[in-house]
Order: structure tokens, then C-alpha cells, then sequence
């Protein structure tokens, strides 16, 4: 597994370890996406992360998983950036309470028609789910 974290750009909330957005690639194949909790993330966390995504992605198409759990807010601006995702193969998020679940379809409603996206409280079911996109 490889792991890289995007800290957050000036503008956005930042509670010491919980302010990066923590990108791996799972030995399952999955990419795994966490958003940091009590922020705030805008266009330019979401460029980081999608550049890491892309260099893990090594030209592949691939599935990725992301916990949105207690994030505050989601801006247009990554939004449009999750959005344009181009080695993603599908799309799932995770999240725990309503406020996730608005957040999460706020994205999926961004989610071109060409990827499966899908929102999930529990993990394990979006990695089931997911591992039909490998």
C-alpha cells in the first residue's frame, strides 16, 4: 500500500492531523479517499488529492472509495474537480450521519453518468460494491 496526505490549502479549516485528505491505494486495488473531519474542502485539496489519485492510478481506470465522514462542507469548486475524474472507474461514498449522506449526494449529483457512484454507510458494503469496478 502507498499513502500520501494533501494538506489543506490557507483558506480551509485546519485541525492539526485531522486537516489533510488521506489518499491510498488499498492492495485490493481500490483507492481509498479520506476527507478530513470538521473541514472544509475546497478546489484546491481536491486538485492534490485527484493528482495523487491519478498517479496512483498508473493510467488505470479504478475504483475509489471515499469517507466523507464529518466533513463541514464541500465547495462547487471540488465538486467540479471530483466531478472531472478521469481514471476513476466508479465511485463510492461513505459516510455516517444525514449530514454525510447530504453531502455525499451533493457529489453524486456532480457524478458523470459514465461512472457508477453510489453512497453507502458502511464500508464494507462499498467495498463489495466496488469490487465489481476493478
Amino acid at each position: 500500500m502507498s499513502n500520501q496526505q494533501i494538506a489543506p490549502h490557507q483558506g480551509a479549516t485546519d485541525l492539526g492531523s485531522a486537516g489533510t485528505i488521506e489518499v491510498e491505494l488499498a492492495d485490493d486495488g481500490i483507492v481509498e479517499v479520506v476527507l478530513p473531519v470538521c473541514s472544509e474542502v475546497r478546489a484546491p485539496e481536491a486538485q492534490a488529492a485527484a493528482a495523487v489519485v491519478r498517479a496512483m492510478s498508473d493510467g488505470r481506470k479504478r475504483p475509489v472509495l471515499m469517507t466523507l465522514t464529518g466533513v463541514l462542507d464541500i465547495n462547487d469548486g471540488a465538486r467540479a474537480v471530483y466531478a472531472a475524474a478521469e481514471t476513476v472507474s466508479a465511485f463510492a461514498l461513505v459516510g455516517e450521519t444525514p449530514v454525510d449522506r447530504v453531502l455525499a449526494h451533493f457529489l453524486l449529483r456532480a457524478t458523470p453518468e459514465s461512472i457508477p457512484a453510489r453512497f453507502f454507510a458502511s464500508e464494507a458494503a462499498a467495498r463489495e460494491w466496488l469490487a465489481g469496478y476493478l
